[in-house]
């Protein structure tokens, strides 16, 4: 069993390890109520998990799976269900579910009388890794996807990985993307455990998997506790773990959300290590390094379906910007972020013609 700590307005315990669920009576001091928020493809779970809840009432609150979870309708359809439950500030929330249901039952619980406890059961491995841990939670507007939410952390995330092994293959890679983002901005040993095998890594049983995923968790947990409200705007700061994502959100936008986070993410990195070598900031032996990782484990390297200047649009929407100046994190080595800002467009352009190619160096 791993624990990290993560040190935010409180701190918290990140718990990993397999058969791990008996963990959260742990957490049930004090409580009355227990509202459990899970998708309908997590119904059976949940069930099980309010079955053994040691002397507290619960409800269930089953919401839609993944994005759809994350609207206005369904929020007010949460806060309906406590109400009606009598929930207080001494009760709990529990998700059960992927990134979609950590950030809707986080922002649940941060605006139901104006704050009640939240732990996170992530049972994906891009929930576990990425949006169980650090506190940001939201829904989707029409403007844009998390454009509503807080910074509101959890009282405990339990990631127990025998939830892995029911999720599909390229689900599973598509998560990898994130991990490997923590192994190039923060932990190289990600990379080089991934690179011993990375055929072997696209499994959940892999061996190195759970040190793959703590460490991934460790390195958001450290920059988390650094930049908790992402306040720094410097290389330190919890903007590093945009790496990838200002083109990867534009291409999820591009492409109507219909692409995996991971993958946009993985094209994302692709497109931010070129930019990085035209810079001239990064070697091209990194840039490599980049394709060979990814490409190695199934995710994609290459994207040319969308025109620049929409992409462009799309990435002045999603907009990781200060004064309205468009910015990236790029690196200038394994495990030395750095930023890039209002970048030349004739760069930009350069960098999408090499990613739309499949370049696998500079």
């Amino acid at each position: 069993m791993t624990t990290i700590s993560v040190h935010a307005e409180h701190t918290y315990s990140v718990v990993v390890d397999r058969n791990i669920l008996g963990l959260i009576d742990e957490h049930l001091s004090g409580v009355s109520k227990v509202a459990v928020i899970h998708p309908k493809s997590m119904s059976e779970v949940a069930g099980k998990v309010r079955a053994k809840l040691s002397g507290v009432t619960s409800i269930g609150i089953e919401i839609p799976d993944a994005e759809n979870a994350k609207t206005t309708q369904v929020l007010e359809f949460c806060w309906s269900a406590l109400g009606e439950a009598g929930f207080t500030r001494n009760d709990l929330i529990i998700s059960i579910g992927g990134g979609a249901t950590t950030d809707l039952a986080g922002f649940v619980a941060a605006t139901w009388l104006r704050g009640v406890k939240v732990l996170h059961v992530p049972t994906t491995l891009l929930a576990m890794v990425d949006a169980a841990v650090g506190g940001k939670t939201g829904i989707n507007t029409a403007a844009g996807k998390n454009l509503v939410g807080a910074i509101y952390s959890p009282i405990a995330v339990i990631c127990d990985l025998d939830f892995l092994s029911s999720q599909s293959s390229q689900d599973y890679i598509s998560g990898l993307a994130e991990v490997i983002k923590c192994g190039f901005i923060r932990d190289g040993r990600i990379l080089e455990l991934l690179e011993s095998d990375l055929a072997g890594a696209k499994s959940p049983t892999w061996e190195h998997a759970p040190e793959i995923i703590a460490r991934a968790i460790q390195v958001k947990a450290e920059v988390v506790g650094n930049d908790l409200r992402e306040t720094l705007g410097t290389s330190s700061g919890r903007e590093i773990l945009n790496y990838g994502h200002t083109f990867g959100h534009a291409v999820e936008r591009q492409e109507n959300f219909t692409w995996r986070h991971g993958d946009a993410v993985s094209v994302g990195m692709m497109f931010v290590a070129q930019l990085a070598y035209l810079a001239g900031r990064l070697d091209a032996e990194v840039v490599t390094r980049h394709h060979d990782i990814l490409a190695g484990v199934g995710l994609p390297t290459k994207y040319d379906a969308g025109s620049f200047d929409q992409l462009l649009t799309n990435m002045a929407i999603d907009k990781k910007s200060r004064g309205d100046q468009l910015r990236f994190i790029i690196l200038e080595s394994v495990g030395q972020p750095a930023i890039l800002q209002a970048p030349d467009t004739a760069l930009l352009i350069a960098a999408y013609a090499k990613l739309g190619q499949g370049e696998t160096h500079a």
